[in-house]
């Protein structure tokens, strides 16, 4: 067992900043850093997720329905919903994927 911390060794770069937190026999937890203004284009992921603000704004569009995730504000989705994200202010996000899902196709996912 061990205590992760999405809050330590925090940086706001040039890019959208992915980082692999846990990955046990259940799921995989993913931090999402942006500076206000970065985002991630439209993807989906081939099993359920879930997106957390942890910290900041992140204007959140899926289907044809936008929404604003403050801190605190969790979502959860479909397996193949079309989604994108960008961040309003600097944000740290909690990314739950499904075990069998990829950080690889995570990764691929077009940021700006």
């Amino acid at each position: 067992m061990a205590i992760q911390s999405f809050f330590k060794d925090v940086s706001y770069g040039e890019n959208v900043t992915i980082t692999v937190m846990s990955n046990d026999e259940i799921s995989k937890e993913v931090r999402i850093v942006f500076k206000a203004g970065q985002e991630m284009s439209e993807h989906k992921a081939p099993f359920p997720i879930s997106v957390m603000t942890l910290k900041g704004s992140i204007a959140f569009a899926y289907d044809d329905e936008s929404l604003v995730l403050e801190s605190g504000d969790m979502i959860k989705l479909d397996a193949h919903v079309v989604h994108a994200l960008k961040a309003r202010e600097d944000s740290i996000v909690q990314l739950t994927l499904n075990k069998n899902d990829t950080i690889k196709r995570v990764e691929g996912v077009e940021t700006h």
